[in-house]
This record gives C-alpha cells, sequence and structure tokens, in this order.
C-alpha cells in the first residue's frame, strides 16, 4: 500500500464530503483549535472518513493500537487543516499557470451560491453571516467545550 496515496485519497473524499455537507457541518459544534489550524474535531472527521473509506475502517483497529489519541491519527493522515482554506487554496490557481494563460478567469456571477443556513439565534446578520458565526463555537483540543451551547 502507497501511504502518500491513501492519504491524498482520503483527503479527497474528507474534502468532497465536506464541500457536499458544509452547511450543516458548519452549525455543528464539532469544531477545535488543534495545533493552529481550525477543523472538525479529529472525531468528527475518522468516523465520517471511516464510512466513505472501506480501507480505513479496516486499518482503524490497528491504527487505534499505535495510538488511542484521534488528534494525532489526524495529523499522521496529513488531515490537521481548515478544510475552508483548503478548498480556497485548491481553487486558486498556480502563478504558473496564470503566466503561460491556461486558466481562463471566471466572472464572478459564476460562483457557487448557497441558501442562507437556517439560524438558531435570532440575530439582525444577515443570514449568510450568521453560520459563520455558529461555527466559531469551538471544543479544544483535549475535548473540553468552550463557548456557549446551542439549546432549542
Amino acid at each position: 500500500m502507497n501511504t502518500q496515496q491513501f492519504r491524498q485519497t482520503i483527503k479527497k473524499k474528507w474534502l468532497d464530503y465536506y464541500v457536499e455537507n458544509r452547511v450543516w457541518i458548519a452549525r455543528l459544534q464539532v469544531w477545535v483549535n488543534c495545533d493552529g489550524q481550525r477543523r472538525p474535531s479529529s472525531s468528527f472527521i475518522l468516523a465520517t472518513l471511516a464510512s466513505l473509506e472501506p480501507q480505513l475502517n479496516q486499518l482503524l483497529p490497528l491504527i487505534v493500537d499505535l495510538s488511542s489519541n484521534p488528534d494525532r491519527i489526524i495529523a499522521a493522515l496529513d488531515l490537521n487543516f481548515n478544510p475552508d482554506e483548503q478548498l480556497k487554496a485548491a481553487s486558486k490557481p498556480s502563478p504558473k499557470a496564470l503566466e503561460n494563460g491556461s486558466v481562463k478567469q471566471k466572472p464572478a456571477n459564476d460562483a457557487l451560491k448557497f441558501l442562507p443556513a437556517a439560524s438558531f439565534y435570532e440575530t439582525d446578520l444577515p443570514a449568510n453571516q450568521v453560520s459563520h458565526l455558529i461555527s466559531k463555537i469551538d471544543e479544544s483540543c483535549e475535548g473540553g467545550r468552550s463557548g456557549r451551547s446551542v439549546e432549542s
């Protein structure tokens, strides 16, 4: 098994899943700041990938025997990154591609548009900003919660 290729495969699956589900993931209280990176919790990422990648599901018992710390597992799988920043960086063309003219700039009106997320809080903010505020309610890497919890 090529470990680098495996890491790239699960990274792609995680980012694809995140793109498809970012509206509700952004609103969950699963966000952490770990080693300077803001991302969903390690447990959330591992549980998601275990259902998306059968090979990881088979390897997890061995991986957990080696380290039961989910943050270390995420770091070893090269998944300790902010998915929004990763997607933004991946969507930018390289300077060389721009120089060669091989990348055509799309007009701004071709950008993806999402419906605004529903809000748990009454607010005067536009709906598209509310989900960003809710997603900032973080947990620490140690598993403790900080911030206020969302109650219905």
